[in-house]
Parts: structure tokens; sequence; C-alpha cells
């Protein structure tokens, strides 16, 4: 029965070991980032101008299109309303 039981000295000595492991992956996590970060290809100016572009004119034809199908329900609602009344 003796075996079974928790020292309490045991499980305070583990906690500093636990902190120093926990901050030493938190740093070697942040090092890794910064290694990946460097193996990136970033866009050139040119690039950036054009995909940029891209977005914007895309989003105005969605805008457009939701504008559209909005407008075309609204009036689909609309008279479906005027001929149950």
């Amino acid at each position: 029965m003796a075996d079974t039981k928790k020292k309490p000295g045991k499980a305070i000595e583990n906690k500093p070991a636990k902190a120093k492991k926990r901050s030493f992956r938190l740093f070697q996590y942040f090092k890794e980032v910064v290694a990946e970060l460097k193996k990136l290809t970033w866009p050139t100016k040119s690039e950036l101008v054009s995909h940029t572009g891209a977005v914007f004119m895309f989003l105005i034809a969605m805008a457009i299109l939701i504008g559209v199908l909005d407008l075309v329900f609204s009036q689909g609602i609309s008279l479906l309303a005027r001929i149950g009344a």
C-alpha cells in the first residue's frame, strides 16, 4: 500500500522542469517560424498590384451579382405578396 501513495515532494520537483521544458518549446517554435518565413518567396510590387486589382474587380462583380439577385428576389416576393392578397 505504501507504493501506491504519491510523494508530495516529487510532484513539486517536476513542476520547474516542465516549465523550463515548455518555455524551451516555445522558444524553439518561434525560432522555427522565423526560419520558415525566410524560405518564403514574396511577390514583387507589380504582382502585388495586379493581384490586388483582380481581387477588387472580383469584389465589384460579386457585389453587382448579389445586388441584382436581391432586386430580382425582392420583386418576386412582392409579386407573390400582391397575388396572395
